[in-house]
């Protein structure tokens, strides 16, 4: 689609600036529905998922018997609620810090394919991009933190700062032994090299397995979600750097973590479960490629994107189970668990991903 427009203002090159950045901007309107309405099924999700785990029913009153609308009734309570800020507060700090973490959590969704082709901006070094943008969040949670002119905020600020710090690094070497198999920081290229049945997945390489849960782990804490949520800790430090917000701007440090979560679980999808493929090539049994022509093509690559988003959503569903599963970690714990456990396993992973794939598939 973008290709024909281009063909058909090539007569007229001053008009080209207006296609990319209305494409553009309709792409990026595409991918900021699907956050928003992710964040608004994973705030059901979570209360449901709460809910088995504790055995109760959860919502059942908004929306039916499945309590579906309670997301957006919790939405427009957070609208109407009085938007506070503290009297010693650095005002322009405190209200921009929210939307700092939100842009930095939404921004790598520009790289991420849902299908081949569907990105919006392509990128051979996509992989790094995401978790370098994505990385910035922090900036926003520490800016909040610091601009409340609360020591508990100062506290939660300064825990998530060391704690997304450290688990950046096996986080990274995860992302290292993936891209090491597959040769390319290409997301796309990692994807269609695990086209076909679940067998071809990274998954089934015995270290890549260990790898996935290594990268699950790092991604529950460095989306800051239970058991490793001590900047949140409400038991000891009220609601960490989040303590002096309300209303809308606390809605959106809220829609910027479940949307890192969704980022980073389609991240691992890809990474390790085939992306928009498999288990079973169900586009291909279809007769849903391009030898059918282009609309054939395009049902293929909606049903891969559909694929490939369930998986997201069943990465997120796991760190809700975890959350409501076990303990909150003490500090030295969290940080014991990165150095001593995670850090090591992830380097071992990676020389062994090193021997599987350059001595047993003769890459020497």
């Amino acid at each position: 689609m973008t290709a024909y427009f281009i063909n058909l203002l090539a007569g007229y090159p001053a008009w080209h600036w207006l296609v990319y950045l209305t494409i553009g901007l309709v792409q990026a309107a595409l991918f900021l529905a699907l956050a928003m309405l992710s964040v608004a099924v994973f705030n059901w999700l979570e209360r449901k998922v709460a809910a088995r785990v504790q055995d109760r029913l959860g919502p059942t009153r908004v929306g039916g018997r499945f309590g579906w609308l309670q997301s957006p009734a919790d939405g427009l309570k957070l609208l109407c609620k009085e938007d506070l800020i503290p009297a010693g507060a650095d005002h322009m700090l405190f209200r921009l810090a929210p939307y700092i973490s939100f842009c930095a959590a939404f921004t790598p969704y520009l790289a991420l394919p849902l299908a081949p082709g569907w990105v919006v901006q392509p990128l051979d070094t996509a992989v790094f991009f995401i978790l370098a943008v994505a990385g910035l969040e922090i900036f926003g949670v520490i800016l909040g933190g610091y601009a409340s002119n609360s020591k508990w905020s100062l506290y939660g600020a300064m825990r998530e700062a060391a704690q997304v710090v450290g688990y950046e690094i096996p986080l990274g070497l995860c992302v290292v032994t993936v891209v090491l198999a597959a040769g390319t920081l290409d997301l796309e290229q990692i994807a269609e090299a695990q086209r076909g049945w679940f067998w071809h997945w990274n998954l089934v390489n015995p270290f890549l397995f260990v790898t996935f849960w290594i990268y699950m782990t790092c991604a529950t804490a460095g989306s800051n979600r239970a058991p490793f949520d001590l900047p949140e800790a409400e038991s000891e430090i009220v609601a960490g750097f989040m303590t002096e917000y309300s209303g809308f701007r606390w809605s959106i440090f809220f829609m910027a973590e479940y949307t890192a979560m969704l980022l980073l679980s389609l991240v691992a999808a890809i990474l390790f479960a085939g992306g928009w493929n498999g288990p079973v090539p169900v586009a291909s049994l279809l007769g849903l490629t391009d030898k059918n022509g282009p609309l054939a093509e395009w049902c293929g690559h909606a049903l891969g994107a559909c694929n490939l988003i369930f998986k997201g959503y069943l990465g997120v569903t796991f760190m809700m189970w975890l959350r409501w599963t076990l303990p909150r970690l003490r500090v030295d714990q969290v940080m014991a668990t990165c150095l001593k456990y995670c850090v090591p396993l992830a380097c071992a992973m990676l020389a062994g991903t090193m021997a599987w794939t350059f001595l047993l598939r003769g890459g020497f």
